[in-house]
Parts: C-alpha cells; structure tokens; sequence
C-alpha cells in the first residue's frame, strides 16, 4: 500500500492551498479518508475526515469553514482544499484510510488509522 500526497507549500496568511493523496494497492472505495496535521513538539492533529461514499464528513473546529475535504473513488485520490489560512495552519499534513464498515463514525484519532502517507508540508507566513 503506498500513499502519496503532494500540493504543500509556502503560502501568505489568507491565501489558499490544496492537497492531494493518492493511493495505490488497496481498494479506494472501502476506506473512510483523512487528513492529520503535525508541527514540530506537537501531538499529530485531526483536520478534516470523509466517509467512504463521500456524503458523510467531519472537519476539526479549528478549520471549519476554512477547509473542504473531498474524495474521487475512480481517481483514487483524496483531496484538502484550504482556504483563508492562518500561520497556526503550519505543519505537515498527512494523508490516512481507514478500513472501516459503511455505518462506522468518522474517528478523529489517529490510532484508528490503517494506512499513512509521507506527508507534505505546508508553511503559512504571517
């Protein structure tokens, strides 16, 4: 199984960014998606979550209504759109499925993850 997820960057406070990840060796369709975030001396931080078939999602508080997370089964790709970002949005963001039942919540802890990706970095300058 290899995730790979691309689109970090330096970007302005108030500017924009977008993520992807994308899977290979496992079937897309099965697992719930999510976005974690880490800075250096930081625990890894829930972001955003989406559910297998897309129409179930659940963001962090501290970017809702600032991020959409979003999903492409055919591409195999999961996506974190990042809108009006603040220099507290800087870290490494890292991809992760979760193989999970069709009625199962959207966990928000990492250890509930199966699979991770590298990570990109993502820097907010003030």
């Amino acid at each position: 199984v290899q995730l790979q997820a691309s689109g970090g960057g330096l970007v302005q406070a108030g500017g924009s960014l977008g993520l992807s990840c994308t899977a290979s060796g496992l079937t897309f369709s099965y697992y719930d998606w999510a976005w974690f975030r880490q800075s250096p001396g930081k625990e890894r931080e829930f972001v955003a979550a989406i559910s297998r078939s897309g129409g179930r999602t659940n963001y962090a508080d501290s970017v809702k209504g600032r991020f959409t997370v979003s999903r492409d089964n055919d591409k195999k790709t999961v996506s974190l759109q990042m809108n009006s970002l603040k220099p507290d949005d800087t870290a490494r963001y890292y991809c992760a499925a979760n193989r999970a039942i069709l009625t199962a919540p959207l966990y928000v802890s990492p250890d509930e993850y199966d699979y991770w990706g590298q990570g990109t970095l993502v820097t907010v300058s003030s």
